[in-house]
């Protein structure tokens, strides 16, 4: 009865986890090169796209580490990761301090067409939590990319975290 009830306790666990990235599992983005549709240039904080991919998550777009668009149709930001991965997950941080609604229908995609045209890896449905968890499930590509399709849009992103699928590596994962 003991195997039984371990086993259910890992797929329970197994279940939990989802795609959520492993301990030890490496940022790729912060070794990207991210570009943007455009820098919104009104305030005296420049929403630079590599904003993104700095390491800081701070929420509020006025500490200077979100990306800002300037209202482009379909605003986009870009993420080159300099060659392909096998995508397990993809985590964005939304701006907290306001609009965070922005954000909603915004696509993740995963691809290695750099013209932002690539499969979607899942759509921001809710904005309830500063950081929002795509299970990209493996999907491949070199350009990881946040596009509002179909209406002219600010897009601000406080910080885009990019995690390698470690299940198809050499060294497989062990639980």
């Amino acid at each position: 009865m003991d195997l039984v009830w371990s086993l259910v306790l890992l797929g329970s666990l197994a279940l939990t986890l989802g795609c959520s990235p492993v301990p030890g599992a490496i940022n790729l983005a912060r070794n990207g090169e991210a570009s943007q549709d455009s820098d919104y240039t009104v305030s005296s904080v420049m929403g630079y796209a590599r904003n993104a991919i700095d390491g800081v998550s701070n929420t509020d777009y006025e500490k200077g580490s979100c990306t800002h668009t300037a209202g482009i149709n379909p605003p986009w930001w870009k993420l080159d990761l300099r060659r392909s991965y096998k995508i397990s997950s993809v985590v964005l941080t939304n701006r907290q301090d306001c609009c965070p609604e922005r954000l909603l229908g915004a696509e993740v995609r995963i691809g290695n067409s750099p013209d932002n045209n690539n499969p979607v890896c899942g759509t921001v449905t809710s904005v309830g939590n500063p950081s929002i968890l795509f299970c990209c499930n493996g999907m491949e590509g070199q350009y990881v990319s946040v596009v509002i399709p179909g209406r002219p849009m600010w897009l601000t992103l406080c910080e885009v975290d990019v995690y390698e699928d470690l299940t198809t590596k050499d060294n497989k994962v062990c639980w």
